[in-house]
């Protein structure tokens, strides 16, 4: 017998509920249509340009440095690729030496810079709780020539015969003289501590010599009979005194500077010795100037701002420049004059200078005068091609 359905009608609540009937739809909005007049009155000229490239243009006309408040010398504006803003290469501090490539921030938008671990050479370039060992592995210092005395007694013999010379024979030609390291301890770590902190900070290798690699000029491309109009060779009594100066440098032994950090310009070396009679003599060799090898036409577009000549060939494709951005040592850090000025060309107290040493190009860093206690070191950037600007150098 077949069961009956329930009826809608029974006591439940949720089958007396009656189904809501759904709104009626809305009527469709009518669309309002432009007039051809006002399409015509809000139209733009063919030719006209995007309101974006406008509004730049407008930009750059009203362009002025943040700085200075000029919007002069416009070669010479950058432009911040995050706020927009301009600044001269000249109000930057430390200065730009030119118009850098690529993306370029101002110090407002610029990333913050990684500060150095404390346990290498410490945060700052005032205090250096590095240990000696570090420093020995850092320079690659021959430690067992550390505490070596027959060096010292080499320097002191070789500057007691060069005083014995007649002041006739000094006045023909004057020669180069070694440095005169410090003999305090734990000054010298300070020295090297400091050296160490500058080239790990600008991510530098440390060398003390020319390093050729496999991408750029061999070694055999530095002849200095190919320097146009020739090339001075140094000396024996001067090349002795390069090679004991050298030996010193692998024992540790280094001259009396200390590379010092500045907000406006940088890093920079100053004479640290305050001892008695602790001048930098004239003539004192205080360093050669390191880095990779390579060709002109190859850093033509490089932002690197220390580049030094190192031959002048009669083929402009085989010139050679030196690049101590990757390899490097004490040299880069010598700041330049204005050579634009009287009074920058009075800071001058160290000379460049080119020389044939085995029939390699060689560049020199000497004394040209006298460098008190204190006193910071400058030479001339432009010692031969005067193309670096230095006219807004401070």
């Amino acid at each position: 017998m077949g069961r009956r359905a329930p009826s809608s009608t029974g006591s439940s609540p949720e089958l007396r509920r009656k189904r809501t009937a759904a709104p009626p739809p809305e009527p469709p909005t009518p669309r309002r249509f432009c007039s051809m007049a006002d399409v015509m009155r809000r139209s733009r000229p063919v030719d006209a340009p995007p309101p974006v490239a406008r509004s730049r243009e407008a930009i750059y006309e009203t362009l002025l440095c943040d700085t200075c408040g000029s919007g002069d010398q416009e070669e010479e504006l950058l432009l911040c690729d995050r706020c927009d803003r301009g600044r001269h290469i000249f109000c930057l501090r430390p200065i730009a030496a030119k118009v850098p490539i690529g993306l370029w921030f101002c110090p407002d938008c610029a990333p913050p810079a990684k500060p150095l671990k404390s346990q290498s050479w410490g945060p700052s370039i005032s205090a250096f709780p590095s240990p000696q060992t570090k420093i020995v592995d850092f320079f690659r210092i021959h430690k067992d020539d550390q505490d070596s005395v027959p060096a010292k007694c080499s320097l002191s013999q070789d500057i007691r015969r060069r005083r014995k010379r007649s002041l006739v024979m000094h006045k023909k030609r004057r020669r180069i003289l070694p440095f005169v390291p410090t003999e305090d301890r734990a000054r010298k770590l300070k020295q090297m501590a400091s050296l160490a902190t500058a080239l790990v900070s600008s991510k530098t290798e440390f060398s003390n010599e020319l390093t050729y690699m496999p991408d750029m000029a061999p070694r055999s491309s530095n002849q200095a009979r190919l320097e146009e109009g020739g090339m001075q060779v140094l000396p024996k009594e001067d090349k002795e005194t390069i090679e004991l100066c050298r030996t010193m440098q692998q024992r540790g032994e280094c001259p009396p500077l200390l590379v010092v950090f500045d907000s406006r310009e940088g890093y920079f070396l100053y004479n640290s010795e305050f001892a008695v009679d602790a001048d930098i003599k004239d003539m004192t060799f205080i360093a050669e100037y390191a880095g990779d090898v390579d060709y002109l036409e190859n850093r033509a577009n490089d932002d690197c701002d220390c580049i030094m000549t190192l031959l002048l060939t009669t083929d402009p494709s085989q010139r050679l420049v030196i690049c101590p951005d990757k390899r490097g040592n004490v040299s880069r850090f010598i700041s330049g004059i204005n050579n634009h000025t009287p009074d920058g060309k009075k800071k001058q107290n160290v000379k460049c200078v080119r020389y044939d040493i085995d029939g390699e190009s060689h560049v020199l860093l000497v004394a040209c005068r006298d460098i008190a206690c204190g006193e910071k070191l400058y030479y001339d950037y432009n010692g031969y091609e005067h193309a670096y600007p230095t006219q807004h150098f401070l």
